[in-house]
């Protein structure tokens, strides 16, 4: 049986939470680095024009949150129950409103208006956002979700370059208990071999 095969971007972006997950589940995996010059030949060629995709066994799945729920239930980092699993959705749809709102000002293609996106997205959004996490991994033992190592930390630490290179600034400064959970999740082992062996990318 192949190991699965992820595609996408020689980025981390919305493909690392993936391979952080992959890693975290022990499995071995491809990681196939699209040139951007080769995108528009694949581009047709996938299920809806967008990557990240996994392949599997011959078939092909998208959308990140998904790969990452389901191997994220293989190697018990998802939810003992419907309720925590339901928390960890919650969470990680909170985290991709405050990637939205990051990279709405970020793609903006239109210097005018990007220009006048930026204050209020870091005196009011990031700021929003992030003390509401915040004070959940603080009621929750230093984590997301009741007090242990679930697939939403993943989701946030694989995220974070991504979004701190699309803010311009370490999103997470101000923010202790956060800080704390980003190193948590970087010193586990299978997190920590992950990183160290990567293709160096700033996002």
């Amino acid at each position: 049986m192949a190991p699965p095969k992820l595609s996408y971007f020689p980025i981390k972006a919305l493909a690392e939470p993936i391979r952080f997950v992959l890693s975290y589940a022990g499995e071995e995996f491809i990681d196939n680095r699209i040139i951007r010059d080769d995108w528009p030949a694949m581009k047709p060629k996938t299920p809806f024009g967008k990557l990240p995709i996994l392949e599997i066994d011959g078939k092909v799945v998208t959308q990140s949150t998904a790969i990452c729920r389901y191997y994220a239930k293989k190697s018990g980092i998802a939810g003992e129950d419907d309720w925590e699993n339901l928390l960890i959705d919650a969470t990680v749809g909170t985290i991709d409103d405050l990637r939205s709102a990051i990279g709405a000002y970020h793609y903006d293609a239109n210097e005018e208006t990007k220009v006048k996106k930026y204050d209020p997205l870091v005196k009011e959004t990031i700021p929003f956002y992030m003390e509401r996490l915040e004070k959940q991994v603080e009621e929750n033992g230093g984590y997301f979700v009741n007090g242990k190592l679930t697939w939403a930390d993943l989701w946030f630490v694989g995220l974070l370059d991504y979004l701190n290179s699309m803010a311009k600034f370490d999103i997470t400064e101000k923010y202790p208990s956060i800080k704390a959970l980003k190193d948590k999740v970087l010193a586990v082992p299978a997190i920590k071999g992950w990183v160290a062996k990567r293709p160096a990318t700033e996002f």
